[in-house]
């Protein structure tokens, strides 16, 4: 199985770099081949332009959307990396998204009638987050993510067989640090190989504002 691991941390030598590295050592472990984007390293540009925005009167993409439209097409999983902050993705993620899932190749809008347009298959989300799980839980910030991004992003444009881990207080210490890579080994290693997660439900017909 080929991975596509989409990266998102300003610091390639940070500890969400690390939780990447063992995620690709997993997916080796288990005979998988990966392909990274590093948005980042890679200078990836991530604002919604007016040229990005020509989609919508049947112009052409740009030619760096097009390029992460192949990486996608070619996958036959997605694995997405990243610092939580401000209980979301970073921003270039997130236009990464903007920009990439666009209409006609992620999905297909009409009024009363909306699909999605992505092959489905496995998609895992790693997320590094410096609060607790309390603090989460007490304020819902996970349940919150999840309906954003799983299903309001993910499950709209046809991913599905989605599955987020968040990795909790990162700078509680030492010990943490090493049992969550160690997680994120295993996840690599298991999760594109077991079988699928349960799925995100379909999504009604109106597409998010």
């Amino acid at each position: 199985m080929n991975v596509l691991a989409v990266f998102a941390h300003p610091r390639r030598d940070s500890y969400t770099g690390a939780i990447l590295d063992a995620t690709l050592a997993g997916l080796a472990d288990a005979g998988h081949t990966s392909e990274l984007a590093d948005l980042y390293r890679e200078g990836f540009d991530a604002r919604f332009d007016v040229a990005d925005y020509a989609q919508f009167a049947g112009q052409p993409l740009p030619q760096d959307v097009l390029h992460e439209q192949a990486r996608v097409d070619r996958a036959d999983a997605l694995v997405f990396v990243f610092p939580v902050w401000w209980w979301s993705f970073p921003a270039v993620l997130k236009g990464w998204i903007e920009r990439v899932f666009s209409e006609g190749w992620a999905y297909r809008f009409e009024p009363g009638l909306s699909r999605g347009l992505l092959h489905d298959r496995p998609t895992l989300l790693l997320g590094v987050c410096g609060s607790r799980e309390t603090t989460f839980r007490k304020y819902g910030y996970a349940e919150a993510m999840r309906i954003q991004i799983d299903l309001g992003i993910l499950g709209y444009c046809g991913l599905r067989d989605v599955h987020t881990q968040l990795y909790y207080d990162v700078e509680q210490g030492a010990e943490a640090r090493i049992e969550y890579l160690e997680q994120a080994r295993a996840q690599g290693r298991i999760f594109f190989s077991s079988a699928r997660r349960p799925r995100v439900p379909e999504l009604g017909s109106d597409r998010p504002a």
